[in-house]
């Protein structure tokens, strides 16, 4: 069975559905840490209901960046995890972190990549741009998570038709409904792996 380490920023709909599937036995493996770079957002809560722990690794604590994923490189090796899950985490990994983690550390972005993607490109926003793109489809990708932000090799990515008249958020939910598919489905294949 494969530790599993989830890395958040925000209220952890991703890492809710990542922790159903290891507790029904979808994903052989379990959720071991959560790691958050900001205190008090919602993920940390669902970590606490399922007694997962949870550690607040914030950059304003660090002088340098490299110091800030050094102590979550610590973190990793701490609780042994295996595979890595940025489930809205909206940081970028340090080169130290993704080479030792090679191919084991996932990201689910809310659009079609290569498509809305890249720095700054996250949550409502992404779905705002697609919207005023006037694209009539959208969906989620889960990739492999390199130095850059969304470059990496794309593992899975589903679509969704975008409704006419349809808000950001209302975009934002149908879309989450195909992420919750996709994340656990990228974990499960790489709790497989040998």
């Amino acid at each position: 069975m494969k530790n599993i380490a989830v890395l958040v920023s925000g209220g952890g709909t991703n890492l809710q559905a990542v922790i159903d599937k290891t507790e029904s036995g979808y994903i052989n493996g379990k959720v071991c840490v959560v790691i958050s770079n900001k205190p008090g957002v919602y993920s940390l809560e669902r970590a606490k209901k399922h007694n997962i722990p949870a550690v607040v690794v914030e950059r304003k604590d660090f002088e340098s960046e490299e110091a800030f994923n050094d102590k979550i490189l610590e973190v990793l090796s701490q609780y042994n995890a295996d595979v890595i899950a940025l489930c809205g985490y909206l940081k970028i990994l340090s080169e130290k972190i993704v080479k030792k983690y090679e191919k084991k550390i996932v990201n689910v972005h809310p659009s079609l990549i290569p498509k809305f993607c890249g720095m700054g490109m996250y949550g409502l926003k992404v779905h705002q741009a697609v919207l005023d793109a006037g694209e009539s489809e959208t969906g989620a990708t889960v990739h492999f998570v390199d130095e850059n932000a969304d470059t990496g090799e794309i593992i899975f990515q589903d679509k969704c038709s975008v409704d006419k008249g349809m808000t950001a958020e209302e975009l934002q939910l149908k879309v989450m409904k195909i992420e919750h598919v996709l994340m656990p489905k990228a974990i499960k294949m790489l709790c497989e792996q040998d």
